[in-house]
């Protein structure tokens, strides 16, 4: 009797310790990411939208910037983050999914009234803004219960997020409907049943944030389930476009895909019913090991002596060997904690936060680091949009039938981008306390000969030019959150993100809204001639959003070369800019990472 009563008491403890766990907080918002990448779907779904509704290719762009506009204004999810629980949060995203994607799909299959092009973006907006409740929540949740791993989690999660279309594509495969409307249908209905299934899991959960032994294994199981996971997708969606496949088998393949996505909670659960499970209350009283300011008296002291440090520090330290200025910085530090507790100075209080501390985001507005990241982001980051927002465009131009196939493997690559991004940039400032930034740079430079790929229409175009701009576009999505939070802090971290994914439908607006819509059109107009078809002029052009016109099709690598160009100038542009945040921060990462620095690391 005795030992049952024992073993009921493991076990209940042993699924609190579950329950409460962040990993599975962790693995929960993996899979509740995965469903926050439906935008990435829209380069499948729009010539749909575009053939049904006949629509020339400038107001398709419009429907565009419309979900890259619901995809980035997170203000309302910030807000409503901070006054309702986060699984409310969650479901009003879910919510907005439905209707919005749902009313689409409706005027799509004739089943209501064909609605005017900007209803239709509203519908569009609310449909895709949801996605930034999923965010908001994800992020905002793991970050502060790993607050030690940021890249890697912030990584993993974005990535997740660049996968959606890509997992989504391969479930439509399974439905096999010959109406491809369906697609349409699945990304209003999957993403909310998900969201609704998971909206009590992933939550900020008390204990659990310091540096475990297990975390570096974890992770590293994460990062391997991830490759495999993208590997697997992609070598299904090559076979499934080289081979005609049977039903059972596509069946098969989404079946191992399921099994796939549900692994990681092996980690969870080991963690919790075998491997040193503990309680909450017991896991905050264990030690962390980074931790070197015991209370807020001192750990305040400790931000303001930065702070004096910055100020009087001779500026010739700057330009010491890293070895060199990290002792000369600590000796500073020293003589100043010295003096500051035998009265012989007083250190001053400044009226704002310095870089690495806490900001508001009235108070980053006012930082010219805050706005070499937006600007640097949102060249990179627009450019890469105007490529996905436009995948299924180029391809049919290309002679290309499938274009599911591009705006799968753009999916994938954008899901490596990511995860190698934060992994590769946490490198980067953990082994040689480095910027960050840096990661952005090299990734701008990738995307930039991704663009000359597409512009030259050299053999092999679209897979090069795919795997090139998704490798570049997701790393930035891996780098910005997590430096954002370095530079300026975890306390107001939701609305920093979300100003800083403002970026992205600015870019979105001016690249593909503006420049690539129009240079499709006037080169289609241009083979209507040729080729005697009924001309358009101009003025139909910008009427075409009040009104039905004949869509215009361009043929041929022309069609995009003048954007893919200018795409490719903007993120050479995009790269001095981040170049230039390193130079800045240097000081600010030798601080937060180098070896000497006796500093906090939040």
């Amino acid at each position: 009797m005795k030992d049952t009563t024992t073993m009921v008491c493991f076990w209940r403890e042993s699924l609190v310790s579950f329950v409460n766990n962040r990993w599975l907080v962790f693995v929960a918002a993996m899979w509740l990411q995965s469903c926050a990448g439906i935008g990435y779907l829209f380069g499948s779904i729009s010539p749909v939208i575009k053939s049904s509704l006949s629509y020339n290719q400038r107001q398709v762009a419009r429907l565009g910037v419309a979900k890259d506009l619901g995809d980035s204004v997170g203000f309302l999810a910030g807000s409503l983050c901070e006054v309702l629980p986060l699984w409310a949060a969650l479901l009003v995203g879910a919510i907005q999914n439905l209707v919005g994607y749902g009313w689409v799909w409706l005027v799509v299959t004739g089943r209501v009234p064909a609605l005017p092009l900007w209803a239709m973006c509203i519908l569009i907006f609310v449909g895709t803004n949801g996605e930034t409740y999923f965010n908001t929540v994800a992020l905002v949740s793991c970050v502060q219960n790993f607050p030690k791993s940021r890249g890697p989690v912030v990584g993993i999660l974005k990535g997740f997020a660049g996968l959606g279309g890509a997992i989504l594509t391969q479930i439509y495969a399974v439905i096999h409907s010959p109406d491809h409307a369906s697609l349409i249908f699945m990304v209003a209905v999957g993403p909310a049943m998900v969201v609704i299934a998971l909206m009590f899991l992933v939550r900020p959960v008390k204990g659990h944030k310091q540096v475990r032994p297990t975390d570096g294994v974890c992770f590293t199981y994460i990062y391997s389930v991830c490759i495999l996971l993208a590997a697997y997708l992609m070598g299904v969606m090559l076979v499934e476009d080289l081979v005609d496949l049977s039903h059972t088998v596509i069946i098969v393949f989404t079946v191992i895909l399921f099994i796939l996505l549900l692994i990681p909670i092996v980690i969870p659960v080991s963690l919790s019913f075998w491997i040193d499970p503990r309680p909450p209350e017991e896991e905050a009283l264990l030690p962390e090991p980074q931790k070197q300011e015991p209370g807020g008296l001192q750990r305040e002291s400790s931000e303001l002596i930065f702070s004096e440090l910055e100020d009087e520090k001779p500026k010739e330290v700057d330009l010491l060997p890293a070895s060199e200025r990290q002792k000369r910085i600590a000796h500073l530090q020293a003589r100043l904690f010295q003096a500051a507790a035998d009265g012989a100075i007083r250190v001053k209080r400044r009226r704002g936060p310095h870089r690495g501390e806490d900001f508001t985001l009235m108070q980053a507005l006012i930082k010219a680091d805050f706005w070499l990241m937006f600007f640097s982001l949102l060249l990179g980051s627009g450019s890469g949009l105007t490529v996905i927002d436009n995948l299924g465009q180029m391809s049919q131009s290309l002679g290309y039938d499938n274009t599911h196939i591009f705006v799968s493997m753009i999916s994938i690559w954008n899901f490596l981008g990511r995860i190698g991004g934060g992994y590769f940039s946490e490198l980067i400032v953990r082994d040689y306390a480095y910027p960050r930034p840096v990661a952005m740079a090299v990734a701008q430079f990738i995307m930039a000969i991704g663009h000359i790929f597409f512009a030259m229409g050299w053999p092999g175009e679209m897979y090069i030019g795919t795997l090139l701009i998704g490798l570049g576009y997701g790393a930035h999505w891996a780098i910005v959150p997590a430096a954002a939070s370095e530079l300026f802090g975890l306390k107001k971290f939701g609305a920093l993100y979300n100003f800083l994914t403002l970026a992205n439908p600015a870019g979105s607006l001016v690249f593909s809204g503006l420049i690539a819509s129009s240079i499709y059109d006037r080169e289609a107009e241009k083979q209507a001639h040729q080729h005697h078809y009924q001309p358009q002029n101009w003025g139909s052009i910008f009427s075409g959003m009040f009104g039905v016109d004949e869509p215009l099709k361009c043929e041929g690598a022309v069609c995009f070369f003048l954007t893919s160009v200018i795409m490719s100038g903007f993120c050479i542009i995009a790269v001095v800019l981040s170049m230039i945040l390193v130079y800045r921060t240097k000081i600010v990462y030798a601080h937060l990472y180098g070896k000497s620095s006796s500093t906090r690391l939040t």
